[in-house]
């Protein structure tokens, strides 16, 4: 798995004491999902992080949602990240840096990713409510700072304006769904580089 036989797709399956996770990504894809968390809106979020970045997808999840979602959402951001920065492999060929601005309605959030091997997190994003349905709106950050920490990403994301819950966090992950996708596309005139000055992305 990863770029070393030229494709890049691993699966990941951690089991805790609080949750029993299998992910399995594709980088290059179609987009599809097939998820299963128990937590109906973060199902939601996934299937658009998917669809948006045109990676496959799947993710089983059991959790101990008889206490709170924030394990299991937590913990498949931990089996997400793992598993990309497996089939990123060397990182080898990618074009490494995107951002872009995506607007749903009301509402606009920013996005911008260095698939460095550097992880780090800038969430400046402020909800309208504390829940969305059933769904902590603080569990969005958590999600985030579990994928950017273990696939090695810097991440910001950023909502300039929006008043609708639901639509700030769909165009967070809508927006970095885009950004993944277009940081992690091969650059044809780079294809067997690795696109760092130290000659290393891990």
């Amino acid at each position: 798995m990863g770029d070393t036989a030229g494709r890049r797709d691993a699966a990941i399956e951690r089991t805790t004491k609080e949750t029993a996770i299998r992910v399995r990504v594709e980088i290059d894809g179609q987009g599809r999902a097939d998820v299963a968390t128990g937590v109906g809106f973060f199902d939601h979020m996934l299937d658009h992080l998917a669809r948006h970045s045109l990676m496959n997808l799947t993710v089983a999840a059991e959790g101990d949602l008889h206490v709170d979602d924030h394990h299991t959402v937590e913990d498949v951001g931990i089996a997400l990240g793992q598993a990309l920065r497996k089939a990123m492999g060397e990182r080898r060929g990618i074009r490494r840096y995107a951002s872009l601005d995506l607007a749903m309605d009301e509402c606009l959030t920013r996005a911008a990713v260095d698939v460095s091997g550097r992880p780090f997190l800038v969430f400046r994003t402020r909800f309208t409510a504390e829940k969305i349905g059933t769904f902590d709106t603080q569990l969005v950050r958590e999600f985030f700072q579990a994928l950017a920490q273990n696939a090695g990403l810097t991440l910001h994301i950023e909502t300039l304006y929006g008043d609708n819950a639901h639509h700030i966090a769909e165009t967070c992950f809508k927006a970095v769904a885009r950004v993944l996708g277009d940081a992690l596309a091969i650059d044809p005139r780079q294809a067997d580089l690795i696109p760092s000055t130290k000659g290393v992305l891990a």
